[in-house]
C-alpha cells in the first residue's frame, strides 16, 4: 500500500511528526498541502457560500477549510496519476502505534476495493448500520451517520475519481462534504478501534482552526446543531 501524508513544508512544529510518519506508514511520500490562504494555489475548484448542497451549510469557508478540502483533492488526483488500486492518505498531525497499524491495515487491505474510501476515525463515535469485518478489537463498519475528520483513512481509485467530480464546486469543509454520501455518490467506511490519535494541540494548534467571539459562541452552537440533525436524516443503510 502506498501513503500521502499531507504537509507543509513551511510548517516546522508539525515536521518531526511528518518525519516520523514518512517511517511508520507503508511506501509513504510527502505531499505538498495547498495554501489556502495563496489565491494561486486556490484553483480548479469554484467557491461558493453554503449553498451548493442541501442542507445549506451555515458557515463561510475559512482560507484553512479551502487549503484543507484542495489538499485531499491532490491526493485524489495523485492516486488516479500513479494508477494505484488505493492509497492511505493522512494529515500531518496523524499518531498510531505501529502494531495497531499493521493490524488495522491488514484487517482493511481484506476488504478494500478501488472503489472504497475507508477512514480511521480518531473519534468513536459512529454507530454500525452494518459490520464488515471484525479483528483484534477492531472493527470494519458502514456507519450510520459519517463523522467528522480526515486525519486517516484509505482511499480507492475509483472513490477518488468520484469524489474529484462530486467537488468541482466546494461550498463546506472537506469532511462535512464526505458525510453527504446521497450528494458524492459515495459511501464510507470506518475502522474503529486502531488507535489512532490527533496530535493537533501538541503541535502548535489546528492549521484551520477558527476565533470565535464569545457572544457568537451560542449561535454558532445551535446553526450547528440544526445543521447536523438535517445531515442525520440521510443515514447510510447496509
Amino acid at each position: 500500500m502506498h501513503s500521502l501524508i499531507i504537509h507543509m513544508s513551511g510548517s516546522t512544529a508539525r515536521r518531526p511528526n511528518a518525519e516520523a510518519l514518512l517511517r511508520a506508514l507503508p511506501d509513504a511520500t510527502l505531499l505538498e498541502a495547498v495554501d489556502g490562504r495563496d489565491p494561486s494555489q486556490v484553483t480548479g475548484v469554484t467557491i461558493r457560500p453554503g449553498d451548493a448542497h442541501r442542507p445549506a451549510y451555515p458557515f463561510p469557508l475559512t482560507p484553512g477549510e479551502v487549503g484543507c478540502f484542495l489538499s485531499h483533492r491532490r491526493c485524489w488526483r495523485r492516486i488516479l496519476a500513479e494508477g494505484w488500486e488505493y492509497a492511505l492518505i493522512v494529515e500531518d498531525d496523524l499518531a498510531i502505534a505501529p502494531e495497531r497499524l499493521q493490524a488495522a491495515l491488514a484487517l482493511i487491505e481484506n476488504h478494500v476495493t478501488p472503489e472504497s474510501y475507508i477512514r480511521l476515525p480518531v473519534k468513536q463515535r459512529e454507530k454500525p448500520a452494518q459490520v464488515l469485518g471484525e479483528s483484534d478489537g477492531m472493527a470494519l463498519i458502514l456507519p450510520k451517520v459519517i463523522g467528522l475528520q480526515t486525519v486517516a483513512q484509505v482511499v480507492g481509485r475509483g472513490a477518488a475519481g468520484r469524489l474529484l467530480r462530486a467537488t468541482e464546486v466546494i461550498d463546506r469543509p472537506v469532511d462535512t462534504l464526505l458525510q453527504m454520501h446521497w450528494v458524492t455518490g459515495q459511501p464510507v467506511h470506518s475502522l474503529t478501534g486502531s488507535g489512532a490519535r490527533e496530535l493537533t494541540a501538541d503541535l502548535g494548534g489546528s492549521t484551520i482552526q477558527k476565533k470565535t467571539r464569545a457572544g457568537d459562541k451560542l449561535a454558532r452552537e445551535i446553526k450547528r446543531a440544526a445543521y447536523r440533525a438535517q445531515v442525520a436524516l440521510h443515514p447510510q443503510r447496509g
